[in-house]
C-alpha cells in the first residue's frame, strides 16, 4: 500500500480546539491514515494513500471545518518555514497589533463614558451616546470580527468556545445600546443603560491576547529558523576527483565532503582522511573540542576549529542529527497544552449555561411579568448576557501576568507567557543542564603541578610551568590553551620565546623554546615522544577523578610538570540548589559530559541525581521520562543542544548567556545569566498564581451573584432589577478590585538566602 507524507501550514488557527477540529476533518477523509496539527508552528503533517485521495481532498475538508489547508511544503522538514509562510505569519501578527492598537484607541474614551456615573470628572462630550456608538461600531465590527466568525463557525458545527462567549456577550452589549441610543424613550432612562464600554473593552483586552499568542508562535519560529540556519547552504563536494560546491539539500549519501578550519559541516558523516578538532558544543554541552580523525564521526551544524579532513557523508537533510533536534523543538513546542484549552472547555459549559439562563430569564419575565411585559423580559435577558461577559475574567490573568512579569524583568527573569507562569508555579523537579549553566561554560585553570612537588627531587617552581606551558600555546585556538594564556596574565608571569609551534592531532603540541624542545599534551604524546611521566601519573589520576582534563608539560626530553583545567562551578549554584531543596523541589543534573566529570559537579553542588553522557536528541527522551515519573519539570539550560529539552519540559528556562536557539526555545529567560533566577521566577511564579486565583474569586464571584440578579430573582421579593447604575458600578467595582490586587506583585522582593 503506497503511502504519501507531506506537511503543510494550516492558517485561520488560533486555539487548541482549533487543532482538534482540524485533526478530525483531516482524519475524516477516507484514505488518510495519520494526521497531526501543531499549533506552534501552525503546519499540518499527514500520511495517506494516493489511490484514494488527493491534496485537494484534505484542502476541501479542513476547509469545511472553517480553515485554510496552503499548498504542501517541497520539504517534509518538521517546522521549517518558507518565505511565504514566514510573510504570511508576519501579516497576521501585524494585523493582530494593528487592531489591538485601533481598539485601544477607540476603547479608552468609551470606557471612560461608560464610568461616567462613578467618575464625575468625565467631560460631558465622553457621555454623548451617539458619540460612544461612533467610537465602537468599529471595535465592534472591524476589530471583533474573528470572534463573530468564529461564533458562527461554532453555531455551524454545534460546538462553543470563548468566540462563541465573546461575540454573543458584546453583541448583546452593543445591539441593546444602539437600541437605547435610538429609542431612548421606551427604555425611559434615556443614556443611562448603554453597555458600549462592555462591548469595546472585552473585545480590545481578547485581541491584546490573541497578539502576544501570535507572539509566542512566532518567538518558537525563530527558534526553529535559527536551528536550520546552523547547517551551512553549500558543501564542498569531491565529484569525479573534482571539488565542486552545491547546495548542502543537494548533497546524497556517500558524497565525499572537504572541510577547511572555520568551516561548518554540513552533514553526518565519517572522516576518511586528515585530521583536525571540531567544537561539537551545539551538541554535547561540552567546551572542549573534540579531535578527529580517520573513522571518527561528524555531525552536521558543528564547526571545524583546526586542520582539514574529508568526510562521507552518512545521513543527509531530515535524516541528520541537526535535523532530528529541529524535529523535537517542532514536536515538543506543538505538544505543549496552551492555557486556552482550559479557558475553551470552561467556555463550552459556561456557553451554554448562560444561553439557557437568558432564554428562561426572556421566557419568565415574558409569560409572568409586569407591564410592558415584552420590554421587562428583553431587558433582563440582555442583561444576563452583559453580565456575564467576561470583563472582568479577562482582567484577572492579563493585569496580574503584566505586573508579575514586570517585577520580573526588574529582577532579569524574563517570563515569555501566562501559560509559563501557570506551570511553573506547581513546578516539582529542576533539571540543570551543566555547561554554562551550573558551570561557567568555559575551561579555567585549576591546578599547576611542578615535577618536584611529587617526588624528591629539584624542579621548576609552579610558575615556571604555567610561564612555559603558555608560552607554548600562544599561538593556539584550542579552549584549554587560552585558558592556560588566560591563567599566565592574571599571575602576571613573563613568557619565554618559543618557535616552530606545530599541533598533534588529538595529542597535543609541539614547539621549540631555546633550551630544548617543549612538548605539552596528553600521555599519549608524551609516551610517543619517549617522554616518561611515571612519576606524574598518580597526580594526574587524582585530578581526573575530579572531573579535570590533565595536559603534562615536558622540555627537552624531561617531563616538566602538568596542568589541570575544569569547567567550575558557579559562585552561586551550590546556594541556589540548596534554597531549591528547601521549597520541596528535587534537582537533577543532566549533561552530554562524561559521568566522571558530570559527577564531580554534582557533588560541589549538592545535586544528587545526575543524568550523563547524554546525546541532544535523548535528552527530551531524559525529561520525558521524569514526567512519566508524575513529575512537573522544569529545565535548566543555554545550548544549542538543550534546545529540545528546553522545549519538552513544562517550563523551559535559558539562562540569557546561552544561545539564542536556546532562549527562544524557552518560556523563561534569566536576563543576567544568573542562577538566582531560577529561585527568584520559582517564587514570583508562585505569589503570581495565588494573586490570579483571587483575581479569579472576584471574576466569577461578580458573575455568580450578579446573573441571578440580573435574571431578576430579587424582583418577586423586593421589587429589586438590576439597574444600569448598579450594573456599571458593579463592574467597576470588580475591575478595579482585580487590578488594585494585582498591582500588590510591586511589593514583592526576592531575598537572596
Amino acid at each position: 500500500m503506497a503511502t504519501t507524507q507531506i506537511v503543510a501550514p494550516v492558517r485561520g488557527m488560533h486555539c487548541a480546539a482549533c487543532v482538534g477540529k482540524v485533526e478530525r476533518a483531516l482524519t475524516s477523509v477516507g484514505g488518510v491514515h495519520a494526521a497531526s496539527v501543531n499549533l506552534a508552528t501552525e503546519q499540518a503533517a499527514v500520511s495517506f494513500d494516493p489511490a484514494l485521495t488527493t491534496v485537494d481532498a484534505l484542502r476541501a475538508a479542513v476547509a469545511r471545518a472553517g480553515y485554510e489547508l496552503a499548498e504542501p511544503r517541497a520539504t517534509a522538514m518538521p517546522g521549517a518555514m518558507d518565505d511565504a509562510d514566514q510573510a504570511s505569519r508576519d501579516a497576521a501578527l501585524r494585523s493582530e497589533k494593528i487592531k489591538f492598537v485601533v481598539g485601544g484607541v477607540l476603547s479608552v474614551p468609551v470606557l471612560l463614558g461608560g464610568m461616567s456615573h462613578v467618575l464625575p470628572w468625565v467631560p460631558a462630550a465622553l457621555q454623548n451616546p451617539w458619540l460612544l456608538l461612533a467610537l465602537t461600531t468599529p471595535v465592534q465590527f472591524w476589530v471583533g470580527w474573528q470572534f463573530h466568525r468564529g461564533f458562527l463557525h461554532d453555531l455551524r458545527y454545534r460546538t462553543a468556545s470563548m468566540s462563541t462567549l465573546v461575540s454573543l456577550g458584546t453583541s448583546a452589549a452593543y445591539f441593546f445600546s444602539v437600541a437605547v441610543t435610538l429609542w431612548p424613550e421606551t427604555f425611559h432612562q434615556p443614556g443611562a443603560m448603554t453597555y458600549y464600554d462592555v462591548s469595546a473593552v472585552v473585545i480590545t483586552l481578547v485581541v491584546l491576547g490573541r497578539w502576544l499568542e501570535a507572539r509566542a508562535r512566532g518567538r518558537t519560529s525563530e527558534a526553529i529558523r535559527r536551528l536550520l540556519n546552523l547547517a551551512p547552504r553549500t558543501a564542498r563536494v569531491i565529484r569525479d576527483g573534482v571539488e565542486v560546491d552545491v547546495p548542502t539539500a543537494e548533497v546524497v549519501v556517500d558524497d565525499y565532503v572537504r572541510i577547511r578550519p572555520g568551516e561548518r559541516i554540513p552533514v553526518d558523516g565519517v572522516v576518511t582522511e586528515g585530521a583536525s578538532t571540531v567544537d561539537e558544543s551545539m551538541l554535547t554541552g561540552e567546551s572542549l573540542p573534540v579531535a578527529k580523525l580517520p573513522s571518527s564521526r561528524v555531525f552536521a551544524g558543528t564547526v571545524n576549529r583546526t586542520g582539514t579532513f574529508v568526510f562521507r557523508a552518512s545521513r543527509v537533510g531530515s535524516e541528520t542529527t541537526l535535523a532530528r533536534i529541529v524535529a523535537l523543538v517542532a514536536e515538543a513546542q506543538g505538544s505543549r497544552a496552551p492555557i486556552q484549552r482550559l479557558a475553551d472547555r470552561v467556555a463550552a459549559v459556561f456557553v451554554p449555561i448562560v444561553l439557557g439562563l437568558a432564554a428562561l430569564t426572556f421566557l419568565v419575565w415574558w409569560a409572568a411579568g409586569p407591564d410592558p411585559a415584552a420590554l421587562f423580559a428583553l431587558t433582563n435577558a440582555v442583561a444576563v448576557l452583559v453580565i456575564a461577559c467576561p470583563c472582568a475574567m479577562g482582567l484577572a490573568t492579563p493585569t496580574a501576568i503584566m505586573v508579575g512579569a514586570g517585577r520580573g524583568a526588574e529582577y532579569g527573569v524574563l517570563i515569555k507567557s501566562a501559560a509559563a507562569l501557570e506551570l511553573l508555579h506547581g513546578v516539582d523537579t529542576i533539571v540543570f543542564d551543566k555547561t554554562g549553566t551550573l558551570t561557567v561554560g568555559h575551561p579555567i585553570v585549576t591546578d599547576v603541578t611542578p615535577v618536584g612537588s611529587t617526588s624528591a627531587e629539584p624542579g621548576p617552581g609552579s610558575d615556571d610551568v604555567l610561564a612555559l606551558a603558555a608560552a607554548a600555546e600562544q599561538g593556539s585556538e584550542h579552549p584549554l590553551g587560552e585558558a592556560i594564556v588566560a591563567r599566565a596574565k592574571e599571575r602576571g608571569v613573563a613568557l619565554p620565546l618559543i618557535g616552530e609551534f606545530a599541533t598533534v592531532p588529538g595529542q597535543g603540541i609541539d614547539a621549540m623554546a631555546a633550551e630544548g624542545r617543549v612538548l605539552l599534551g596528553n600521555r599519549t604524546l608524551m609516551e610517543a615522544r619517549g617522554v616518561d611521566v611515571g612519576t606524574l601519573a598518580p597526580r594526574a589520576h587524582a585530578l581526573a577523578a575530579e572531573g579535570k582534563t590533565v595536559v603534562y608539560l615536558a622540555l627537552a626530553g624531561r617531563p616538566l610538570g602538568l596542568l589541570a583545567a575544569a569547567d567550575v562551578l558557579k559562585p552561586e549554584a551550590a546556594g541556589v540548589v540548596a534554597a531549591l531543596k528547601r521549597r520541596g523541589v528535587a534537582v537533577v543534573m543532566l549533561t552530554g559530559d562524561t559521568r566522571p566529570t558530570a559527577e564531580a559537579i554534582a557533588r560541589q553542588a549538592g545535586i544528587d541525581r545526575v543524568l550523563a553522557e547524554v546525546l541532544p536528541e535523548d535528552k527530551a527522551n531524559e525529561i520525558a521520562r521524569l514526567q512519566a515519573e508524575g513529575r512537573r519539570v522544569a529545565m535548566v539550560g543555554d545550548g544549542i543542544n538543550d534546545a529540545p529539552a528546553l522545549a519538552r519540559a513544562d517550563v523551559g528556562m535559558a539562562m540569557g548567556s546561552g544561545t539564542d536557539v536556546a532562549i527562544e526555545a524557552a518560556d523563561v529567560t534569566l536576563l543576567r545569566g544568573d542562577l538566582h533566577g531560577v529561585v527568584a521566577a520559582l517564587d514570583l511564579s508562585r505569589r503570581t498564581i495565588r494573586v490570579i486565583k483571587q483575581n479569579l474569586v472576584w471574576a466569577f464571584g461578580y458573575n455568580v451573584v450578579l446573573i441571578p440578579v440580573a435574571a431578576g430573582v430579587l424582583y418577586p421579593l423586593w421589587g429589586v432589577l438590576l439597574s444600569p447604575i448598579l450594573a456599571g458600578a458593579a463592574m467597576a467595582f470588580s475591575s478595579v478590585s482585580v487590578v488594585t490586587n494585582s498591582l500588590r506583585l510591586k511589593r514583592w522582593q526576592y531575598e537572596k538566602e
